[in-house]
């Protein structure tokens, strides 16, 4: 049996942080809350930091310098480790445009790791593209992209089994509708990006099933008063929940703000979408079949696109309380809301009975240490 205390800690949980709280971790588990401190054995001091639920990235393609389309176990490990660093937990492997022998790779080397994982723990694939629309494609390379095809699709799934959690496409493309629909009765999440559907195409794949949009606003048609978009339809849609890339880059502090009020902490996810430079910082870098240069830490492809993100999940955190959203919020959008939305039913949450998938986080948001299932993965000393 294994049993321990964390104490002097601030505890983030789904309604408030408790200034003073103790938690205790037993097998693997939460077994349970108390306000104040806690003295005796087995206790970890936290010294003043605050402890909230692992976080889980759904939209991550590559950490490190190892991308997931690598063609290497190796490399899904080394995000796998990048990832408890910045205090996420669970992540889904994201997959980019490509052709159909490099995804299929990419899934081998996925299945390889599931189960052995050095740190964070894989709760799926994302595969994102190639079903997109080339005039709202962003870093996707268009050499690659067509139209939805139902028997290419029947053989990813084939060899990803229950693996696979989500997908983005364009629902406007031929064939696009009834992808969305064949997929949503499959019980995966169909999620809309790189796209260029019109309000009315956005609410019919809505009701067909897509509930969740991939980094809102970006890669998408804009907002137009007369032509209002599928960002409006999802914005109306109380069943679909938005992704969002908070890093000061992708989104302008409003719309954040903007998104948070329309949708509250229920229906948006902070992500990272990060590629092979987070964690190394500016360079040149192969993401997608682009070049892609990194400066101040800004991707971006040579013709200026955006080209995915730098951020980690503790730094997403941190500018999404800096932007005035509660603090209790903000980690319930990387912790509690995409737990939901995957079905993890153990995890995002700090209360009896869920995982003890916690992080330590210092007054910058710096991550001290993580712990997986009651077992530090990251810093501190097992549990």
């Amino acid at each position: 049996m294994t049993k321990r205390w964390i104490t002097n800690v601030r505890v983030a949980l789904a309604d408030q942080v408790l200034p003073l709280a103790s938690v205790l971790v037993e097998n693997g588990r939460i077994a349970g809350v108390k306000e104040g401190g806690h003295e005796g054995p087995n206790v970890i001091d936290g010294q003043g930091g605050l402890l909230i639920p692992g976080m889980i990235d759904v939209h991550i393609h590559g950490a490190d310098g190892f991308d997931m389309m690598d063609g290497t176990p190796e490399s899904i490990e080394a995000v796998s480790r990048a990832c408890v660093r910045t205090g996420c937990t669970s992540f889904l492997a994201t997959s980019v445009s490509s052709t159909i022998e490099q995804l299929l790779a990419m899934i081998e080397c996925v299945r390889r790791v599931v189960g052995h994982e050095p740190g964070a723990r894989i709760a799926g694939i994302h595969m994102e593209g190639p079903y997109l629309h080339p005039k709202r494609k962003g870093m996707q390379n268009e050499r690659y992209l067509r139209h939805p095809d139902h028997a290419e699709m029947e053989e990813i799934l084939r060899q990803t089994g229950d693996l696979m959690k989500m997908v983005t496409l364009a629902p406007e493309l031929p064939g696009g509708k009834e992808l969305v629909a064949h997929l949503a009765a499959k019980g995966i999440i169909v999620a809309l990006a790189h796209s260029d559907a019109t309000y009315e195409e956005a609410k019919e794949a809505f009701a067909l099933g897509a509930s969740h949009m991939t980094h809102c606003f970006n890669g998408m048609r804009p907002i137009h008063h007369r032509e209002p978009g599928l960002i409006v339809a999802a914005l109306e849609d109380e069943r679909v929940s938005l992704q969002a890339i908070v890093d000061g880059v992708h989104l302008h502090p409003a719309i954040v703000r903007l998104m948070h009020r329309m949708k509250g902490p229920e229906g948006m996810v902070l992500i990272t979408d990060a590629l092979q430079a987070m964690g190394l910082g500016d360079g040149t870098y192969l993401f997608g079949g682009h070049q892609v240069e990194v400066k101040d830490g800004v991707a971006r492809l040579q013709d200026g696109s955006l080209a995915s993100s730098t951020v980690t999940m503790n730094l997403a955190l941190r500018q999404t309380v800096e932007l005035g959203i509660p603090l209790h919020e903000a980690v319930a959008m990387a912790s509690t809301t995409p737990a939901r939305i995957l079905g993890l039913t153990g995890k995002g949450r700090i209360e009896p009975g869920a995982d003890a998938d916690i992080v330590l986080l210092d007054a910058d948001y710096n991550v001290r240490w993580t712990m997986i299932e009651g077992e530090m993965v990251y810093g501190g000393q097992a549990v």
